[in-house]
């Protein structure tokens, strides 16, 4: 079920991203509650998700020094990837983990028959607008009151997946 890890090295420290196992849903969980406040899912949710229990959902952890300071969160349908999530704990943020975290959802994005990966981002977070412009990905469309505290939500898109149609978790 594992993938193997990938490291990506930054300012001399490695950042090995997986796929989650089921030992890592507390750490998940942890990082959905400080990161996504009010819309952090419950760890039941996050269990689901890491132990297989919806099919198109894989879960990735991101660890430095094996600690768990990011995770995301991709699923695909038909000719659509989704980027459900992407959290990186405030000490690790600007040191590569996300960039890190968004090379292997591509990687498993492509292996799905998706087309493009779209994504949905606070409007008011203005870094992760700045991070996923760099990365390429255009304004599509607004979720007017899409999060809990009635903020909108920037619906963005990356074109051009090429997927296999065979994803793997």
């Amino acid at each position: 079920m594992g993938r193997q890890a990938r490291g990506a090295v930054q300012d001399g420290r490695v950042t090995l991203v997986r796929t989650a196992v089921p030992a890592d849903v507390q750490a998940v969980s942890r990082l959905e509650d400080e990161c996504l406040g009010q819309d952090a899912w419950s760890e039941g949710l996050v269990r689901e998700g890491i132990q297989g229990a919806l099919p198109t959902v894989v879960y990735l952890v991101a660890e430095v020094e094996d600690a768990v300071v990011g995770h995301a969160v991709v699923s695909a349908a038909g000719d659509i990837a989704e980027l459900q999530r992407i959290a990186v704990t405030a000490a690790h943020r600007r040191a590569g983990v996300a960039s890190a975290l968004l090379t292997e959802v591509l990687e498993v994005a492509g292996r799905t028959a998706a087309d493009r990966l779209l994504l949905e981002v606070r409007e008011d977070n203005k870094a992760a607008l700045a991070f996923y412009a760099r990365s390429g990905f255009t304004e599509i469309d607004r979720r007017p009151r899409y999060y809990a505290d009635g903020a909108s939500a920037v619906v963005l898109q990356l074109a051009g997946i090429r997927g296999t149609g065979t994803m793997a978790r």
